[in-house]
This record gives C-alpha cells, structure tokens and sequence, in this order.
C-alpha cells in the first residue's frame, strides 16, 4: 500500500517521539528552565508505539527514526528497539541522539537492530558547547562518537549553524568527514520558540556551502530513495561526507516524506503546524486496521508547506523536546 498525501507526496518516513525528558537544555529547544513534563501516564506506552509503527507500514512506511527529549533516557528503550527492528516491511530504523550515553550504549543498539545514528552537536568547543546545551558534557558526546565508529555503528553529526555562535565552526565540522566515515550536515536555525531576533541567528545553506567552497571541492553525492532533506556533498579526498539542510531558505517542503507522533501520542504530518490529532483513543481500542485508517486520512489533510518565511505565520511557539526532534 502507497501512502501518500493530496499533492501526490509519497509519506514513507515516520518520526516516533519516545519522551519528552531530556539531559540537556539546548538554546533552541527548550527554555534555560525546561519543561513542563508530561506525566508518565500521558506518554504513549512502548505497546502502543509499536501499534502506531505497525500500522504505519502496513501503510506503506518503511523508515522509522526514533526520537525524543533524548530517547536513550527512556527506560527499556533497547527491548523497544528490538521489537521495531523485527516489524516486517521495515527497511530503516535509525535514531537520533545527543550522544551522552552512547559510550556505554553503542554496541547494545547496534544489537537491538539500529542502522543508523544521527548524533545532534553543535559545537566541538568546549566553552561554546557549554553555553550552547547548558550542560558539561562534549567530552561525553566525543566518546559517545568514538563508541559508535568502534562498534560499527554509522552515524551522521547534525549541527544546527547560529550566526555569531558557532559559525565560525563550518570549517572545523568539515575537517571532521577527511578521516572519519560520517556525515555532517549543517542545518539552518528554525525559530521553534519564535525568539523576537532570531532571524539575526539564521545563516543561510546558500552561505554555509559557499565558505566550505571557498576552501575546499565539493562534489555531489546522490541520495537514497528513504534520504531525507539533505543535499549532500563529498570533500575531494575525504572519507565522509558533508550535507545541508535549508527549511528556511530552500524551502524543501514539495519533497516532504514523513509525519510524526509526539511522546503523548499527537499526529504532526507537518512540524510548524498547530493542528494535531490525538490517537490515544484509537490506540486503547487496539485496531491496527482502524489506527491506520485514521493515519491515512490524516495525511490526506497533510498541508502543501510551512510558512515560516511568511509575515503571517500563526504557529505557536514549541520545544523540539516536546514535538519530537
């Protein structure tokens, strides 16, 4: 079965939130403060996950990211993952993590069934990374890269660019893929919590590819058919591979492939949208047949793009934490 929207989108990718919670507080995510957290009975269950995850490749899905918060936080987590890794018709199932307990982590996820990893780290400073998560952590995030490249575990490093922060970085991310078998992708700023300047933060795909032009050749890289957004390059002589993915300037949303479900158990089909459909009641209830009637008319209503780029953008302000990043 094709699942597939009103403008024609094939909608192959599901992004499964598993927590809120997270350890730590990074500037575009969440406030210095937090959030307020849900009760552990409003998050979905694991049985009810894998409802959602059945249904949703009985539809045609076939790439399942694991998200949060930070889901390695979540107790039984790796059994999960077993059970997701075993649905039949699942081609991907990948994760994304800010890294901090994959030293001890690595090799057990790999064993669960994960394919990939995408690792979130914004700054290989140590001072910048402080201020950027509000936590002490990069040496733990480092040995958390090392465990997966050791266990052979592949991974991609997700660097969301912030003018006057760690742009200054660009050059330093890329050096990373000359002898390590990786990709890094910068990604542009979004403002999630719609801070009064963030447009002062945003630096464009656009520029991020011209400073890596102006010191190195890079050359294409053709995408697979579960790829997300990234358009991806090589560095003459590198091991790895670098990316970058542009919501706001590029504006990639007639390619767009997945939806997502919040920890609580919200359909997203789009991340700057305010309308979400709680599936808690179909999930008690137990019908695949029913949980995936209602993903499929919910895609239908997927809408064309976001208008972040709009002056009359109405999305209400949000934590990544909570959404699923």
């Amino acid at each position: 079965m094709r699942l597939s929207d009103n403008f024609g989108r094939k909608i192959n990718y599901l992004r499964l939130s598993v927590t809120d919670r997270c350890n730590m507080r990074c500037v575009y995510c969440m406030p210095a403060d937090g959030i307020v957290k849900l009760g552990h009975s409003e998050i979905l269950s694991y049985e009810e996950f894998l409802l959602i995850a059945k249904a949703s490749v009985s539809l045609g899905i076939e790439k399942i990211r694991v998200t949060g918060g930070e889901p390695l936080v979540r107790t039984g987590i790796l059994t999960f993952l077993e059970q997701l890794a075993k649905i039949p018709g699942l081609k991907q199932l990948v994760l994304t993590t800010n890294g901090v307990l994959l030293p001890e982590m690595a090799q057990s996820l790999k064993d669960a069934g994960v394919q990939r990893l995408n690792i979130s780290l914004d700054s290989l400073q140590p001072e910048m990374f402080t201020r950027l998560t509000r936590r002490n952590l990069l040496p733990q995030v480092l040995s958390g890269i090392d465990a997966a490249e050791r266990v052979g575990l592949p991974y991609k490093i997700n660097v969301v660019v912030m003018r006057g922060l760690n742009d200054s970085e660009i050059l330093d991310f890329a050096q990373l893929t000359q002898n390590h078998d990786c990709t890094v992708r910068f990604i542009e700023y979004m403002p999630t919590q719609k801070d009064e300047e963030w447009h002062s933060l945003v630096v464009s795909s656009q520029e991020v590819l011209q400073r890596l032009h102006d010191h190195y050749s890079l050359h294409p890289v053709d995408r697979g058919a579960l790829a997300g957004p990234a358009e991806e390059f090589s560095i003459a002589g590198a091991q790895g591979q670098i990316g970058v993915i542009a919501p706001l300037s590029g504006h990639f949303c007639q390619d767009c492939n997945r939806i997502r479900i919040t920890a609580a158990g919200a359909v997203r089909t789009c991340l700057f949208s305010d309308h979400e459909f709680d599936l808690k009641p179909l999930l008690v209830a137990g019908n695949i047949d029913d949980i995936a009637s209602e993903l499929q008319r919910l895609v239908s209503d997927k809408p064309a793009c976001h208008t972040l780029n709009s002056k009359t953008s109405e999305y209400s302000p949000f934590s990544m934490a909570q959404i699923g990043g």
